[in-house]
């Protein structure tokens, strides 16, 4: 039996912030030290770094997604599935579509958005690789439009090109998973490969900024070997249904494409600028315990916080590792609140970053810098994404969700 007097811990979002949270704290509070309620969208969480695979068709978005009733102790947590709509932390209250939250301490982890950056027609004729509903979106466009070319009196090319804004984790990775699948929807819709062309638009002179160059041109020369074009320094100006318009060099260019996926930018919930939160481009600029400045009993992680890494004068970037890590302090911060004792300051531990360029095929580094490329990064990336599964539903949702077909 609860006590009337437990402290209410409100987590928003199921994601790799939120759920890494949940998982700390149930393990570390008992059933009467506080009331954890959990609020997320969706029944399910979602592999985020997965979509990518699941967008292209390489992986059943099913694989990439796990009930979160199976994640929570239901004695110690609460999981409400709803949408929050606006965050009110001056009356400490949270507002739902079916109803209102109250809190003594609350965790903003709600993921983030989509940033179009006002480009026209962006919003209304691109894809976006946000979500599994947008992923399964993606793949059955890509499959209908190879199945309708050979069922025209006269093919369009505009169906087998295909537009991918942004290079990058997430536009290379599903260009990587991408390039793999295409051999297999020619064979299997009966159309010649040379005539599938894979576009990648990206507004800077290289793909994968902040990754060593050597790893750059592996990564550049894997996919171009694959049929990958690349266009760098090149600004999408507009998108339409039938097209994009590109500018290279001073020079304009129409590419016409019933396929544009947008992967070239992120910002944070637009929950968290709407909200009386301080904020900094729409992302709360946390303290070192990971609290909001102007609300000490409002943590906020993932997406939705920027820590700025000194050494280069920059916000770190919104990674799946980085989440998770703060999640960890933020737990900790929770549970020295509730039960007394010291507070912890986050600090990032870069542990390395692999590159997926298909199932085979990676490049990264890890380990203070040690690069790995091909078959040895693609191993290195299925050890963090189980890494990531252990972290927040231990070796059953490991083996449950796992990849391990480590040798391809």
């Amino acid at each position: 039996m609860r006590k009337m007097n437990q402290p209410k811990i409100v987590v928003l979002g199921a994601g790799y912030g939120g759920l890494t949270t949940v998982a700390k704290l149930q393990k570390k509070l008992g059933v009467n030290d506080a009331k954890i309620t959990l609020v997320n969208k969706h029944d399910y969480h979602y592999e985020s770094t997965w979509l990518h695979e699941a967008a292209a068709g390489t992986l059943h978005h099913d694989r990439s997604r796990v009930k979160i009733s199976d994640l929570i102790n239901s004695a110690k947590v609460e999981f409400i599935q709803d949408t929050v709509t606006a965050i009110k932390p001056d009356d400490k209250k949270v507002e739902l579509q079916n109803g209102v939250l109250d809190y003594d301490y609350l965790v903003v982890a709600l993921g983030f958005e989509a940033a179009t950056f006002g480009i026209p027609g962006l919003l209304e004729n691109a894809f976006t690789i946000g979500s599994i509903n947008q992923a399964r979106l993606i793949r059955e466009h890509i499959d209908y439009q190879f199945a309708k070319y050979n069922n025209e009196p006269e093919p369009k090319q505009e169906r087998l090109n295909i537009v991918v804004g942004g290079g990058g984790f997430t536009g290379i990775e599903f260009l990587g998973e991408l390039a793999n699948r295409v051999p297999e929807l020619c064979k299997e819709y009966d159309i010649d490969r040379s005539k599938v062309r894979l576009i990648n638009v990206e507004a800077m002179e290289t793909i994968m900024p902040g990754f060593d160059p050597e790893l750059i041109e592996y990564a550049m020369n894997s996919l171009e070997a694959r049929g990958v074009e690349f266009k760098l320094g090149a600004f999408l100006k507009e998108c339409r249904p039938d097209g994009i318009t590109i500018e290279q060099n001073g020079e304009r260019e129409d590419i016409p494409t019933l396929t544009t996926v947008w992967a070239a930018g992120v910002r944070a919930n637009h929950l968290v600028e709407e909200s009386s939160l301080e904020d900094n481009r729409g992302k709360v600029e946390v303290t070192p315990h990971l609290r909001a400045p102007s609300h000490e009993d409002v943590f906020v992680v993932g997406d939705c916080a920027l820590i700025w890494n000194k050494e280069i004068d920059r916000p770190y970037p919104p990674t799946a590792q980085i989440a998770m890590q703060e999640a960890e302090v933020c737990a900790h911060n929770l549970i020295a609140l509730v039960k007394g004792g010291e507070l912890e300051e986050f600090e990032f531990i870069n542990r390395g970053t692999v590159c997926s360029l298909g199932d085979k095929d990676a490049m990264g580094s890890i380990f203070g810098g040690k690069k790995l490329f091909g078959w040895s990064a693609s191993f290195m990336k299925k050890v963090i994404d189980n890494r990531a599964l252990f972290k927040i539903g231990g070796v059953g949702l490991v083996l449950k969700k796992g990849k391990f077909n480590i040798f391809g």
